[in-house]
């Protein structure tokens, strides 16, 4: 039964987003392209894959089989790709690397470097949450990424730690633990919290902590956006938690209290990834390179 790659690409992003607006937008193509390409692909399985509920969708049974084994194949389509572009050395190219959002700040120097170095590489970075960057170097979509460590021990990868930095805690002004240097997580138990949303590595962390604290942390809201956070916890919304480093480059606020976090002390570490005792460009081997001269 032949399949083609390019419908069954279109089938593993609509599945990953969710949405066929969104796998379009991710793949840049129409909408009906992405609709076509699926129910050929149905059409060549023979039985449904997916189940259309007004703008989302979820897996039959036999989708959920055609997912998982078509993330696969991608995979070994990528590192064939790679493995034969790779032959004609460093002169030209690609490289993506993915990186957590909030790491993008620590990564510049790095970028700037290794654009200089190889000019000819065209280098582009996928910002999405640290987990969803383990599972796509895990499954070869990535050739390397950064997330926050420590990363799912199931996956498999390799880690080579370039930072690490203490947690936080801001808040507003009136906030019950605000005056002192430092703040337990037990003083903020009936604190309203705003947080970072739960693709973040960092938030499954603190989640992590309150369940070993016997907290039930209340949350009032969440974002993905760093500078929203603190501007949430300004205006009086809730405490909220930021890495040493973009503490720092916060401009002075009178409305913002802050403190070092303790008992438990959490600290933000970063790690390069990749996978062991798999191929690896030579593009993604300079990055590595690049990134441990200048990190």
């Amino acid at each position: 039964m032949p399949i083609d790659v390019r419908a069954l690409r279109y089938f593993v992003e609509t599945v990953r987003l969710k949405s066929f607006t969104q796998a379009a937008a991710s793949l840049f193509v129409t909408q009906s392209t992405i609709s076509k390409m699926v129910r050929q692909l149905e059409d060549e399985i023979g039985q449904p894959l997916l189940i259309r509920e007004g703008k989302s969708v979820r897996l039959t049974d036999v989708g959920k089989v055609v997912y998982d084994r078509g993330q696969e194949t991608l995979g070994v389509v990528h590192r064939l790709t790679l493995e034969v572009a790779d032959l004609s050395s460093l002169g030209r190219g690609q490289l993506t690397v993915g990186i957590p959002p909030m790491a993008n700040l620590f990564i510049s120097p790095a970028v700037s470097a290794f654009v200089k170095r190889y000019p000819n590489l065209q280098l582009t970075l996928s910002e999405h949450g640290g987990h969803h960057i383990e599972q796509q170097v895990a499954s070869s979509a990535l050739e390397v990424g950064a997330t926050v460590v420590p990363c799912d021990i199931a996956l498999g990868l390799e880690a080579r730690q370039f930072a690490k930095y203490p947690i936080w805690v801001v808040g507003p002004r009136h906030a019950t633990w605000a005056g002192g240097q430092t703040v337990s997580l037990h003083a903020l138990r009936n604190e309203p919290l705003v947080m970072l949303t739960d693709e973040f590595a960092l938030a499954h962390k603190l989640r992590h902590a309150f369940v070993e604290a016997r907290i039930e942390p209340r949350v009032v809201a969440q974002s993905g956006h760093w500078e929203f956070l603190a501007s949430m916890a300004e205006a009086g919304l809730g405490t909220t938690f930021l890495p040493e480093p973009l503490l720092a480059r916060l401009e002075p606020r009178e409305g913002l209290a802050v403190a070092r976090l303790t008992e438990p002390t959490i600290d933000w570490a970063l790690a390069h990834i990749w996978s062991p005792g798999r191929y690896l460009s030579h593009a993604a081997r300079a990055w590595l390179q690049v990134c441990s001269e200048v990190m």
